[in-house]
C-alpha cells in the first residue's frame, strides 16, 4: 500500500488542526505556506473530511477550519480512508495461495493497527513529547 500526497497533505491539514485547537479556525492558506504545500489542492482534500464530520468550516474574513471532534478521538485510520480508501496492501488477497494471503493479510492488519492506535492529538504533540536530547554512545 502506498500513502499518495492526499493522504499526506490530508494528514499535515488535520495535524496543523489539532495542533491550532483553541485558537479560532485556521486557513488553508496559512497552512500552505508554511509547509510549502499548494493552497489549491489543500482546497481538494478538504470537502472529503467535512463530509465525513472530521472538519466544520468557519465562513468569513477570519475563517478557516476546525476539528469537529476532539483530536483524540480522530485516529490517522481515519483521515487515511477518508482520502485514500481501503487499506490493502495487495488487490484480490482471496486469490492469492494460502501463504500469500495469510502474508498479505498479517501485512494490512499491521499497517490497520498502527493507523487506528495513532490519534491525531499523538500525531500534533508528537515533536513535544519526544527528548531533544542527542543519543550518547559510549566506548
Amino acid at each position: 500500500m502506498k500513502i499518495s500526497t492526499k493522504g499526506r497533505y490530508g494528514l499535515t491539514v488535520m495535524i496543523q488542526l489539532a495542533k491550532h485547537v483553541g485558537e479560532g479556525p485556521l486557513s488553508l492558506k496559512r497552512i500552505a505556506k508554511e509547509h510549502d504545500l499548494s493552497e489549491h489542492y489543500l482546497e481538494q482534500l478538504v470537502p472529503p473530511l467535512r463530509n465525513s464530520g472530521l472538519v466544520k468550516s468557519v465562513r468569513g474574513a477570519y475563517g478557516g477550519y476546525v476539528l469537529a471532534k476532539p483530536a483524540n478521538e480522530i485516529t490517522a485510520g481515519d483521515i487515511i480512508r477518508i482520502l485514500e480508501g481501503p487499506i490493502t496492501p495487495v488487490e484480490g488477497i482471496e486469490d492469492e495461495e494460502p501463504a500469500k494471503q495469510h502474508l498479505w493479510i498479517q501485512i494490512r492488519d499491521a499497517v490497520k493497527h498502527v493507523l487506528d492506535t495513532t490519534t491525531l492529538d499523538d500525531l500534533a504533540n508528537y515533536e513535544t513529547n519526544q527528548e531533544n536530547e542527542p543519543y550518547m554512545f559510549y566506548i
